[in-house]
């Protein structure tokens, strides 16, 4: 049997495979509580930033997010068997690239990769409420927390390289602050899945919105991509910046600018 007869073969027994599984899930909005921006644009008035994703223009939550993960990871039903398809499919890969998987370099790649992948994908089985758990204090002032130089890494969902750098956060309490590790945390979870730098900065300013009610949230990413240093215009120099305003900070020009003040400050 060739090779191309085997990946046919594979390809047409995963396609079957996925087909009766998705026959079997109820895969609507009402079934896994998406929500759907108002025609006013709602989101935007209270101040919610509103998220673009592959589900279309709609505004996710932590809860929603997880709804949507665990309902599409029952294709796979459990991690060992996910894992073993990973493998597989790994292998196919090495294969059509004409290198050998049984050689020694390459014997235990596939099972590394699995492995791999599975961690860099890590944050869609983190909820936002582990995370946050109990470390939300009571405060009676309203003055700027900022954490900056936080330092992240993910994948791009367009090609599957990494993209690296920092990530600021500031918001304006509402009674309410949370642990500054906290924060780190947060943005853990949203860097820790295939992703576009712009989609991550409005889930981790939504994250905050979502566990503090403060009176605005502001975050800004800035991030080297490796889809743009290996392949294509190979530009190493290129820094992408992005940034997510909500509540004050889209509506007091005073703070916005006393935040990127506070982010010069012993800037490198």
């Amino acid at each position: 049997m060739t090779m191309a007869t085997q990946i046919s073969q594979d390809t047409e027994r995963y396609q079957n495979g996925v087909s009766k599984r998705l026959g079997s899930l109820e895969m609507n909005t009402s079934a896994i509580g998406i929500r759907e921006p108002t025609a006013n644009g709602s989101s935007i008035a209270t101040g919610k930033c509103k998220i673009p994703g592959s589900l279309g223009s709609l505004r996710e939550d932590a809860t929603t997010k997880q709804e949507v993960r665990i309902a599409s990871k029952s294709l796979c039903q459990e991690p060992a068997e996910a894992e073993a398809r990973i493998v597989a499919a790994m292998k196919t890969i090495l294969e059509c690239l004409g290198e050998d998987p049984s050689r020694d370099g390459l014997l235990k790649t596939p099972q590394r990769y699995a492995k791999a992948m599975t961690f860099f994908t890590k944050g869609y089985e983190t909820k936002l409420a582990d995370v946050v758990n109990e470390a939300i204090f009571e405060v009676d002032h309203n003055e700027l927390v900022l954490v900056k130089g936080i330092e992240i890494s993910s994948l791009c969902e367009h090609h599957l390289v990494p993209f690296t750098g920092s990530i600021h956060i500031g918001y304006i309490p509402n009674g309410r602050v949370i642990g500054l590790s906290k924060l780190a945390r947060i943005a853990e979870i949203y860097a820790r899945r295939l992703q576009v730098q712009e989609r991550l900065t409005q889930q981790v300013a939504h994250a905050i919105e979502e566990a503090l009610n403060p009176e605005g949230v502001a975050v800004v990413v800035e991030c080297t991509h490796m889809c743009m240093t290996m392949r294509g215009v190979q530009k190493s120099g290129a820094v992408t910046v992005t940034q997510c305003k909500t509540g004050v900070f889209k509506t007091d020009n005073q703070l916005e600018e006393r935040f990127h003040s506070l982010l010069r400050m012993g800037s490198r």
